[in-house]
């Protein structure tokens, strides 16, 4: 007799939840939404909620990191469609990216006001440095390899660099007019990457 296999209706069980979750917990926040809502919009019980997370906070965690992978995947998409050999000019397509995903409501709210408070600063810090570093690493370490960099060691660039975007995506999220703070800390970012 053969055993169904239950794993696929898992995994849309999980990605049902975290679908209905990034939904609401973007159009709302964190605060604003209750696991019952949560578990009625993805069509599951509240037993397959805690079968999948321990709570509202590792769902929140799970939502997070898929926004982070997806950032990532744009990033990556962007330097391939460039066709860029420089290590720099990739660099800067993934600067520019980033700084374009800043600006969106949706990703700024899950991502960088309620990311923080949610998991914690550390915790914070690590899923995007997990998502986000080895990209940085990469392109500086090209630049290195090329020539362009010297009498720096790229770990520590690359995470100065990793700080100075996460303190530029904070600016513009928490700015009046998110565009022109975008501008704003391209230019600046640019500046400090030039020198």
């Amino acid at each position: 007799m053969d055993v169904p296999d239950r794993h696929p209706r898992g995994h849309s069980t999980r990605a049902a939840l975290v679908a209905a979750a990034r939904a609401l917990f973007t159009e709302r926040g964190y605060s604003g939404v209750g696991t019952e809502e949560v578990v009625e919009h993805a069509g599951v019980t509240r037993g397959a909620l805690y079968h999948h997370f321990r709570d509202k906070r590792d769902l929140f965690r799970a939502v997070f990191q898929q926004m982070e992978g997806e950032i990532v995947n744009e990033i990556l998409a962007r330097i391939s469609d460039a066709d860029t050999q420089d290590p720099l000019e990739a660099l800067g397509i993934g600067i520019r990216t980033f700084l374009n995903v800043c600006e969106d409501p949706r990703m700024t709210q899950v991502g960088l006001i309620d990311a923080p408070s949610v998991l914690g600063w550390a915790e914070w810090r690590q899923i995007g440095a997990d998502h986000g570093l080895a990209l940085i690493v990469e392109a500086l370490r090209g630049a290195k390899d090329a020539g362009l960099l010297r009498g720096v060691e790229v770990a520590p660039l690359a995470h100065l660099l990793l700080a100075a975007l996460g303190e530029a995506a904070m600016y513009i999220a928490n700015a009046k007019d998110r565009a022109a703070a975008r501008r704003e800390m391209e230019t600046a970012l640019f500046t400090l990457l030039e020198r």
